[in-house]
């Protein structure tokens, strides 16, 4: 089968094709890396313990802030935005945030650069050179890592990437075309 792992999904999916190689027969690792930037793991480790302590709303903002631009003019653009998307999903905030901390510690825990080696199948890392999580440096050192992959690294694309060209480059990996990159 093929499979798609985005963010998260791919730091699974990382470990389902090494596992299960015979079950895999393309694998497309979509803005993730064989692990998070030290940045990234620092960030989720403070919305792990805002939302142990039941500040939703402010481990919601930093979340969804950190997507937005850091500086200059769309920073201030997106404040409002990202203070509402908090609001929203704080208003559905579980009760216990035991799933988010241990997907936040699973992934912080995730450093498979090791194991890449054990990927037999087809891969493409696809991603964006503005990811706030992983660092188009953690994105050459994965797909370097895996036999038989190819890196799609776009510019000006954070995290996830996608668009028109990402879109047809999944594609015509997926079908085994050719691609023009």
């Amino acid at each position: 089968m093929d499979v798609l792992g985005i963010s998260t999904g791919g730091s699974i999916v990382q470990h389902f094709a090494a596992d299960h190689p015979d079950l895999v027969r393309r694998l497309v690792i979509h803005s993730s890396a064989h692990t998070l930037s030290d940045t990234a793991k620092q960030l989720q480790l403070e919305v792990a313990r805002l939302a142990q302590q039941g500040q939703w709303m402010k481990a919601w903002a930093i979340l969804v802030g950190s997507v937005f631009p850091q500086a200059g003019l769309g920073k201030w653009l997106s404040r409002p935005l990202v203070w509402f998307s908090a609001w929203l999903l704080s208003l559905n905030a579980p009760q216990d945030p035991g799933d988010l901390v241990v997907t936040v510690e699973a992934e912080d825990r995730h450093a498979f650069k090791d194991r890449l080696g054990e990927i037999a199948a087809p891969t493409l890392v696809v991603v964006g050179d503005r990811d706030p999580f992983y660092t188009p440096a953690l994105f050459r050192e994965t797909a370097a890592g895996i036999p038989n992959a190819r890196l799609c690294l776009y510019p000006n694309m954070g995290h996830p990437a996608g668009g028109k060209q990402f879109r047809r480059d999944v594609l015509a990996f997926l079908r085994n075309e050719p691609y023009d990159r």
